[in-house]
């Protein structure tokens, strides 16, 4: 596939006062069904989406026709091609032509729809998102923003990046900051958010130079990114009410989202195990029910579905490929609510405005971490 010219900003869709969402139907393990009863979910409880849904057209016009009146709000385009969780992102950017992947993403270059949500493979929607969107001006590394479940208010804290990039600079840090602050106002109506830098101690002579200096970055860049910043924070504070966004690498964040993700499965095994280990214990799950499916709701991984591709000139959001309907009506939710909110040209501007008024500092002289 030949790489995309730069453009500046991708059209603002038009349909009527609602906000259209392109869904690459092809990229969930569990077929495209699963993805258009998704659709189903979000079009029924909310009647102000429209959809682009990209795939197979014959293949999604019998399943959205079962629907009722689905097909009404859906454009169907068709791409035969499909992305496996198998094809290096290498592979894709040569061959993605025709794919459903890349037409979901074209949609919002384009500006036909304002965000696309794919259940697809990670590592080549990121590519092809900064090849066919753009970086935003004043972006170097592009994130992957998270939900973690915490204690605060609103129930989730913001961890990034979540594995877009490896390595992180010191003014990719910032970068990271300004960004996870930008979606905390606009994803979870935290008006003044609190940033925490992801460290091995909270002490100031802790850590990396690179973390020293984006320390510094970061507290000079407050009042500019309108957040309060905290200082650094440890893995402990990732579920606490310390903080609303956690700044890491790409490395450590993956890291820890698949160990919280697995520590999580293993407690709910245990529940389960421990609950049906005697006739007493059967009674006493049965006694604990009520508060056991309200523990069920606020920990399922279903609900706050959706990685949030940030830095890009243009929205995408990221859903596990394992996904079920709730979890697809679940990152169709959080994109709608991203797009109505403003959150792009927001994102855009705070970047923009720190590139232009946070100086660079000389790093800091390099001591071991303790």
């Amino acid at each position: 596939m030949a790489e995309a010219t730069e453009q500046s900003e991708p059209r603002r869709p038009s349909s009527g006062g609602r906000v259209v969402i392109s869904v690459d139907a092809m990229g969930s393990d569990h077929g495209p069904s699963a993805i258009v009863d998704g659709i189903a979910k979000s079009a029924d409880k909310n009647p102000d989406i429209s959809f682009i849904v990209h795939g197979q057209k014959d293949e999604l016009t019998r399943l959205i026709a079962r629907k009722g009146d689905l097909l009404e709000r859906c454009e169907i385009r068709d791409a035969q091609g499909v992305v496996t969780m198998d094809d290096k992102p290498s592979q894709v950017i040569r061959n993605a032509k025709g794919t459903s992947m890349l037409s979901a993403v074209d949609s919002v270059r384009a500006g036909d729809a304002s965000v696309a949500v794919s259940c697809g493979n990670t590592g080549a929607l990121m590519a092809l998102s900064m090849i066919r969107l753009r970086k935003l001006p004043g972006v170097n590394r592009p994130a992957i923003a998270c939900l973690w479940p915490s204690r605060n208010v609103q129930k989730f804290n913001v961890m990034l990046d979540c594995g877009a990039d490896i390595r992180a600079d010191a003014p990719d840090l910032l970068q990271y900051a300004l960004m996870g602050a930008a979606y905390a106002r606009n994803g979870l109506d935290v008006e003044r958010p609190r940033i925490g830098l992801l460290n091995v101690g909270t002490e100031e002579h802790k850590g990396s130079a690179e973390l020293r200096q984006a320390h510094e970055l970061i507290q000079d860049a407050q009042e500019t990114g309108n957040f309060e910043y905290i200082g650094f924070v440890e893995g402990g504070d990732l579920p606490s009410d310390k903080v609303d966004v956690i700044v890491t690498d790409g490395f450590t964040g993956n890291v820890a989202l698949k160990t919280g993700e697995g520590t999580a499965k293993l407690v709910g095994e245990f529940m389960r195990a421990a609950f049906n280990n005697s006739i007493l214990s059967k009674f006493a799950a049965l006694l604990a029910l009520t508060s056991l499916r309200r523990l069920q709701k606020r920990i399922d991984p279903r609900r706050v579905n959706g990685g949030v591709f940030l830095g890009l000139n243009g929205m995408v959001v990221k859903s596990h490929g394992s996904a079920d309907a709730t979890g697809v009506s679940a990152a169709i939710k959080l994109a709608f609510r991203l797009a109505q909110s403003g959150f792009q040209d927001r994102l855009a501007e705070r970047v923009a405005k720190a590139a232009a008024s946070v100086e660079d500092k000389p790093p800091p002289v390099e001591e071991a971490a303790s």
